[in-house]
């Protein structure tokens, strides 16, 4: 058989190479790497900075420009791809260091400005960018980190949305109870006590089936105007608390109210009280 490997090296218009051709020239720069740590000269000299929890504003140079220096000669070293920037900032770097270690002469009045000044600048300013470029990023995406979502409604399909029940309404439907509840009046006089509570209590007494119920029959046309009157107001109180809703079909069709705790999708006409 031969020791010839499995898989073939290359394949070169479809033909199989299986060894290696004698005559192959390899370079030795032939592979090159591209180090990307670092997106540009201000932003190496802000992690040597932070690195060594040094005060921007108060930055020592030569400590700064010699480990610059260093990183530099690594990457040549290591024959990675140096940008001409990189080399520009070096330059900056040891003008400021010789700058600083020259003798400042007596004679001179007006102070000198700090070399180190635009060089503070420019890594403050690439800082505020550089954590605003964060915080965008840090952003909700849409198609990243949210997702729209479509929905098709089936053929056919009809949303039928109950006409909101107007204040009107109710108390037309009331103006029938009260004009009912005259018929039983009575003339015998006697101290009642009704209680609003208790009330709204018999109200959710009668509605905790979940079932609707017809408006007009949750009122005891026998306890006359008074009693007609302080169940309406219960019935107003469990509305404002949210814990009862009206429902009405279509204009001018009866009142229905049922519990918000019910199941939805009922159809009040089907669901009459016993």
């Amino acid at each position: 058989m031969g020791d010839a490997p499995d898989q073939p090296f290359a394949l070169v218009q479809g033909t199989p190479y299986l060894t290696l051709p004698l005559d192959l020239y390899i370079p030795p720069d032939a592979l090159e790497v591209f180090l990307d740590a670092f997106e540009g000269p201000l932003d190496l000299l802000l992690y040597l900075i932070k690195r060594q929890n040094l005060d921007i504003l108060d930055i020592p140079i030569a400590v700064i420009t010699d480990q610059y220096i260093e990183y530099i000669d690594l990457m040549q070293g290591l024959k990675l791809e140096l940008a001409a920037e990189y080399l520009v900032m070096a330059a900056m770097l040891a003008e400021i260091k010789s700058r600083m270690l020259l003798p400042r002469p007596e004679s001179l009045t007006e102070e000198e400005e700090d070399p180190r000044a635009e060089l503070i600048r420019r890594l403050m300013e690439y800082e505020r960018f550089k954590q605003a470029a964060l915080d965008l990023d840090a952003l909700p995406r849409l198609e990243r980190d949210l997702f729209a979502v479509h929905a098709q409604l089936p053929s056919g399909h009809l949303n039928r949305i109950p006409p909101p029940v107007d204040l009107r309404e109710l108390l037309m439907a009331l103006r029938g109870v009260l004009a009912r509840a005259d018929l039983f009046t009575s003339h015998r006089v006697e101290k009642e006590s009704l209680s609003l509570r208790e009330r709204m209590s018999m109200v959710l007494d009668r509605l905790r089936g979940g079932q609707f119920v017809n408006f007009t029959t949750l009122f005891d046309l026998t306890e006359g105007r008074a009693g007609v009157v302080v169940s309406f107001l219960a019935i107003l109180e469990l509305i404002r608390s949210a814990t009862l809703e009206l429902v009405q079909l279509e204009p001018f069709a009866p009142i229905h109210v049922r519990l918000r705790e019910a199941r939805a999708g009922s159809d009040p006409s089907d669901q009459e009280e016993e």
